[in-house]
This record gives C-alpha cells, sequence and structure tokens, in this order.
C-alpha cells in the first residue's frame, strides 16, 4: 500500500501525493504569496553530504546542524538549539504542504460542482 497524503476522498477528484499543482497559486487570496524558494545551494548541498532526499526547503538547518555536530562531536547536547531550528522548519514545511493539498482537493471539488451545475 502506497503512503497517503491527505484525505481518502482526495481520490474522489484524482489527487495523489506527488501530483502538481492545477490552480494558480494567488486564486482566493486578496494578498500577494511569495513562492518558496530554496535558501541553501545546490553545490553546498552536495559539497556538505545531504543526501537528497534531506534536500527540502529546510536543507540550511539541517546543514547548520551537521556542522555543529562536527564541531562539538563528544558532546552534541549543545546542537539541541539547532536541532529544533531543524525539526520546527520540517514541521512547519510539514503542515504547509497539508494545507496546499487540502486547498487543491477543495478547489477540485468547487470545480467538479461547478460544472455538474451547469
Amino acid at each position: 500500500m502506497g503512503s497517503f497524503l491527505g484525505s481518502l476522498n482526495a481520490r474522489d477528484v484524482d489527487l495523489h501525493m506527488n501530483d502538481n499543482m492545477t490552480f494558480d497559486q494567488q486564486a482566493g487570496f486578496n494578498y500577494e504569496r511569495k513562492p518558496r524558494e530554496m535558501i541553501a545551494k545546490e553545490e553546498d548541498l552536495v559539497s556538505a553530504r545531504i543526501l537528497p532526499k534531506y534536500r527540502d526547503y529546510c536543507a540550511h538547518y539541517l546543514m547548520e546542524y551537521h556542522q555543529c555536530r562536527y564541531k562539538n562531536m563528544p558532546l552534541l547536547y549543545k546542537c539541541a538549539h539547532e536541532k529544533h531550528h531543524y525539526l520546527n522548519c520540517e514541521q512547519q514545511d510539514y503542515v504547509l504542504r497539508m494545507k496546499e493539498f487540502e486547498r487543491e482537493r477543495r478547489l477540485r471539488l468547487r470545480e467538479q460542482r461547478l460544472v455538474g451545475a451547469a
């Protein structure tokens, strides 16, 4: 069984975990949403030996955490602050992705209702 993101009702609108968004990112918002951008550069991630599966929007925090671990090797408790920043970023990223997934699902349901009513 594959991994599921969102609710099972997402299958009703043919929405799956890795689908690209089909609606305008600004639709429904009365303010300008800034696009997300990577802070860490790809060459920095390669030189820091960050695995590709960890190269997300929080990779710059992960690099700081790894640097701290390297500097304070036997005393890893000194890196609690960096670890907290990284884990908090990962949690916020997960919440944001879930919100975007739910937004896409609701917009697809709305589109189906409007097409069915016409």
